[in-house]
């Protein structure tokens, strides 16, 4: 099976890019409400995204199906563990909270968005 490096490094570069300008400030505004702003920098939310992409990539080329996901759940969870310096239990509420947070913002885009095409139109 032949794989284009090109189009595979390309893919992931632009993966990071756009997983760091979504995926970072939620992370970084979820550690804070939980973590404390001595724990939770935003370096370290750029340093989860980040790694947390490039190992989800090389992870999912090689594996897929239900025990793939777990294990990926289970690294993004160390990642969050280990770099906002907290519990297991921590980083899975740190998460919880990371994808509420981002459920919210989508929907107020959204909604702005539905606002302006009904003003526009």
């Amino acid at each position: 099976m032949a794989i284009n490096l090109d189009a595979a490094l390309i893919n992931l570069a632009i993966n990071i890019i756009i997983n760091v300008i979504v995926l970072a400030p939620v992370f970084w505004i979820s550690g804070r409400l939980l973590a404390g702003k001595d724990h939770a920098k935003f370096t370290d939310a750029l340093w989860i995204v980040v790694l947390g992409t490039i190992i989800g990539s090389v992870f999912g080329y090689f594996f897929s199906g239900i025990i793939a996901s777990i294990i990926m759940l289970i690294i993004w969870l160390a990642l969050v563990k280990h770099f906002f310096d907290c519990g297991w239990l921590k980083a899975l509420v740190i998460s919880i909270v990371a994808v509420l947070i981002f459920m919210a913002i989508a929907f107020l885009l959204g909604l702005i968005g539905v606002v302006i095409v009904a003003l526009w139109f």
